[in-house]
């Protein structure tokens, strides 16, 4: 289908200008690094870092940080093309805050008909204060007559983290809503808009970094030698 295709190549497009972006905010970051007080390094020292380590450490741990803003960024906006796909009319809107002054509004990344979709690649928070957020906002958004949906494409690593996505899974059903995280994520999506987003993003992973998966190969089967 030709439309499918032409949504393909939009995110073939993002996928490429974010990944633009991405480098140019890296180099610009080491650049920055080079002028850097390194005089924390005595710490690192006392605690058995070496320099050279600490230095790798550093530049990692910058960097870092901006992978995953972008890495987010990225999923979030090609879902909700796959979503506008499907129903152009659905829309980014902010509702008002009926239950409190702080925010004072929320935020529905895409609203087709009743339903208010929360889009997230993931969610690693630990922050109480963070469920306690969520609930108001689960619970404004149907005070405004929408059915709160959250799709979220990869669960949170440690345990806390884990914990905190469980209670808000509670929360969600707790309004009659929807939650959706990891494998259950890209499954809704593909049923919702008939697209399988993950296909095409590990189509464009292959076309962009094939070498991987032959060094994965290489390295199994070096182990398997052994």
């Amino acid at each position: 289908m030709i439309m499918i295709d032409e949504l393909k190549n939009k995110i073939k497009e993002l996928a490429e200008n974010y990944s633009i972006n991405l480098k140019e905010q890296i180099e610009c970051r080491k650049e920055e690094m080079k002028n850097d007080d390194n005089s924390h390094y005595l710490i690192y020292r006392v605690l058995g870092i070496t320099t050279e380590e600490g230095q790798l450490i550093d530049i990692y741990q910058n960097t870092g940080r901006f992978l995953y803003k972008y890495a987010g960024s990225f999923l979030e906006e090609a879902a909700t093309l796959c979503f506008n796909f499907k129903f152009p009319k659905g829309i980014k809107t902010k509702v008002q805050n009926t239950m409190g002054q702080r925010p004072k509004t929320f935020e529905i990344d895409v609203l087709n008909n009743n339903d208010a979709l929360e889009i997230k690649w993931r969610d690693a928070t630990t922050d109480g204060d963070h469920i306690t957020k969520e609930h108001t906002r689960v619970q404004v958004i149907k005070s405004h007559g929408y059915k709160p949906i959250r799709v979220m494409f990869y669960y949170p690593q440690r345990g806390q983290a884990i914990k905190i996505q469980e209670t808000l899974k509670t929360l969600y059903a707790g309004v009659d809503g929807e939650y959706y995280g990891g494998e259950e994520a890209w499954k809704y999506l593909q049923d919702y808009t008939g697209v399988d987003l993950k296909a095409i993003l590990t189509e464009i992973a292959n076309e962009r970094v094939p070498i991987v998966s032959i060094e994965l190969d290489k390295v199994a089967t070096e182990i398997k030698a052994d």
